[in-house]
């Protein structure tokens, strides 16, 4: 049986209602959709009748339970754009391709196997739309972060629902390889006051989203609505859907989409917000992998290093200083030293190296290969006059990507590569290809550096064979044993103890040791 909901009650903005009987409303428990949403202006129009548009909740059956992995630390977590991942793979057969079903094909395995994955992290699957401005100038959204369901998986990349999810995660587990689903909670594709009205919106606009005193929607996320995370009936909604990713997909971890907004309270933002301490004492979720984006666009919004203990954390300031030493910064080798020994000066005393998710390039931002090509951004394509996206990205033609790779398996922390920058995947200058569902974005597989790519998997294969390299002890040029040999010594291009402010300081030398 297909459905779909309608509210009545008042429409005053001023106190946050926004209620229109017209609009049929997407149940936010639902677990299934009938249809992708598309984006049409009638969907904002108060007082027009929108069920002939949205897509109608479909009525399911009990989940079959799916058994997360058992908990696990990742050593290596590849950050895969489902869609863009399979398009154009030749390994992959055209009926599966651009949806999660190509994620048990042999070809994608095995390609994972020769990187030494062992954690794949999967851009968001839940149900989206596009944002209004897009279907005029012909672009969609091609990464899925502006979500209207939270639980229903989108049709474009799961036809089968979340049976097709479970399906390629248990070939995944079967592989030995755990699965992380990036989740949105911050926002929802509702937008701000004139955006679409497709669920929360026309339920109870007041209580899901955050509100200033006047009325007008707090924009903590630059999507135009925020989230009220710190309320009971939205704490509720995201534990009830992180639990269903775990129980009927096996899902082994979430990555949060800025989440500083997770830990937003009326008093600022605390690592003791009610999502965090619901998550804390959950029996299920409590033993799953989390991970932060640790920044929204707010005041206030860079949380880096002040999630809770358990929780890993993207470390941008390792991408950027890590660049910035390769392109050839003045006294940049003190911050790569700081960034290679695990980054003690954001996540030392109560955490340790593993915490910090330490990456070169991400699905937000210029590619690896594009890093070391492209001096500034080329955002024309999306049709914002190159406004949009980072305008100081830290880039530099000419530059070295196995530097850059080397540097990243040779860290401490948790190494993180996004799928196509192990072969030299190119956006062509563009830094926010979030409306680029083409051939922009999708992995060029017929033009892969495989010299590259066998680089890549060496590094990996170091890296697992070394467990100097693995330690999840900072490093701090003491000794760490009976030997009394300092853990790290740091030498300069000429061999002797590093000067760090030397003439010579854009050499660095690290010798690493323990007791065996």
């Amino acid at each position: 049986m297909r459905y779909g909901l309608r509210a009545e009650g008042p429409w005053e903005p001023t106190a946050g209602h926004r209620f229109d009987m017209a609009k049929l409303l997407i149940d936010p428990y639902a677990s299934r959709i009938d249809r992708p949403f598309v984006q049409r202006p009638e969907l904002a129009e108060r007082g027009r009748d929108t069920a002939s548009l949205v897509p109608k909740c479909v009525v399911t059956g009990p989940c079959e339970t799916a058994v997360p992995l058992p908990p696990f630390t990742p050593g290596l977590i590849y950050e895969i754009p489902v869609k863009a991942f399979s398009k154009l793979h030749p390994g992959v057969p055209a009926v599966v391709r651009g949806t999660v079903a190509a994620l048990a094909e042999p070809a994608v395995i095995a390609h994972l196997h020769k990187l030494g994955i062992d954690t794949v992290e999967l851009m968001p699957l839940a149900a989206w739309i596009d944002e209004r401005h897009l279907p005029p100038l012909g672009l969609g959204n091609a990464w899925g972060y502006n979500p209207v369901s939270f639980m229903a998986p989108d049709p474009r990349l799961a036809p089968g629902g979340l049976a097709d999810i479970r399906t390629a995660v248990e070939a995944m587990h079967r592989a030995g390889i755990r699965v992380i689903l990036d989740v949105v909670f911050n926002h929802t594709g509702e937008s701000d006051e004139k955006g679409a009205t497709l669920s929360l919106r026309g339920l109870d606009n007041a209580l899901y989203y955050a509100h200033e005193e006047d009325g007008r929607l707090v924009n903590h996320t630059g999507c135009g609505n925020t989230l009220a995370l710190d309320r009971p009936p939205v704490v509720q909604l995201v534990m009830a859907a992180m639990r269903l990713w775990a129980t009927a997909c096996g899902i082994d971890g979430f990555r949060f989409d800025l989440a500083t907004v997770m830990g937003r309270t009326t008093g600022g933002f605390s690592s003791d917000a009610p999502l965090f301490a619901a998550i804390a004492q959950d029996p299920l979720l409590s033993k799953l992998t989390m991970i932060a984006e640790p920044w929204d666009v707010g005041e206030g919004g860079y949380r880096l290093g002040q999630f809770p203990p358990r929780w890993l954390e993207w470390n941008d300031r390792y991408r950027d200083e890590v660049r910035r030493f390769w392109r050839g910064d003045r006294f940049a080798s003190g911050a790569l030293a700081t960034r290679l020994a695990g980054s003690s000066d954001i996540f030392a005393p109560r955490r340790s190296p593993s915490r910090s998710v330490n990456f070169l390039a991400a699905h937000d931002g210029f590619t690896l290969k594009d890093a070391v090509t492209y001096r500034v951004k080329d955002n024309a394509a999306n049709g914002e006059g190159n406004r949009d996206g980072k305008a100081d990205e830290v880039t530099w033609p000419g530059g070295d990507i196995r530097a850059l790779l080397a540097t990243l398996f040779v860290s401490r922390g948790t190494p993180m590569l996004t799928a196509g920058d192990e072969f030299g995947r190119s956006q062509r200058g563009n830094n926010n290809a979030y409306a680029q569902d083409n051939e922009t974005t999708w992995l060029d597989w017929s033009r892969a550096d495989a010299g590259l790519l066998e680089f890549t998997a060496a590094l990996a294969r170091l890296r697992k064979n070394h467990p100097l390299l693995t330690d999840d002890r900072f490093l701090t040029g003491r000794s760490a044993g009976a030997a009394d040999l300092p853990d790290a010594i740091w030498l300069g291009g000429d061999g002797r103890p590093m000067d760090w402010h030397g003439p010579d300081a854009r050499v660095l030398g690290l010798v690493l040791a323990s007791d065996d």
